[in-house]
């Protein structure tokens, strides 16, 4: 008899936050032992996807379907203090404005207390040729059942 897989991680959500847990392996450092600037964008990724999957936004389905998908119009980041081989990084994400075609984020990498880095990030809903369109209805109200929080235009 076969032992099961084990599942990949998921996150979690709490009080309209969105927890996602990721070590630094190796790989995510450079010489120093200090994580490499853009594995933060990766790991901030990885919790945005994880918490559209958690609130139920199949963007998979939405690609295959000609539907449309979600990318990046615009971010900003701040280091605060550096990750090492071996910490365990915390990922938060909060929503902090819902507009018809597009959303924006704050997201923080946090060792225990203290603040890693910081992003603000907008993502836009558009069209297989990159034209924005309005992001599906069903897409809103996971939203702003994960984040209750007033849906601009």
């Amino acid at each position: 008899m076969s032992q099961p897989l084990p599942s990949p991680v998921t996150g979690s959500i709490r009080d309209g936050v969105h927890y996602y847990a990721v070590r630094v392996f190796y790989e995510d450092t450079d010489l120093s032992g200090v994580v490499y600037h853009a594995n933060y964008l990766r790991w901030f990724e990885r919790g945005r996807s994880d918490l559209l999957d958690l609130i139920g936004v199949d963007q998979r389905a939405a690609v295959e379907s000609g539907e449309g998908a979600f990318s990046v119009a615009d971010l900003s980041i701040r280091y605060r203090a550096p990750a090492r081989l071996g910490d365990t990084v915390m990922i938060e994400t909060r929503v902090v404005r819902l507009g018809r075609a597009s959303c924006q984020l704050a997201q923080r990498a946090l060792r225990h207390d203290m603040l890693l880095a910081e992003m603000d990030v907008r993502v836009g809903f558009v069209t297989p040729d990159g034209r924005p369109r309005r992001q599906p209805d069903a897409w809103l109200a996971a939203f702003e059942a994960f984040a209750p929080i007033k849906t601009g235009n």
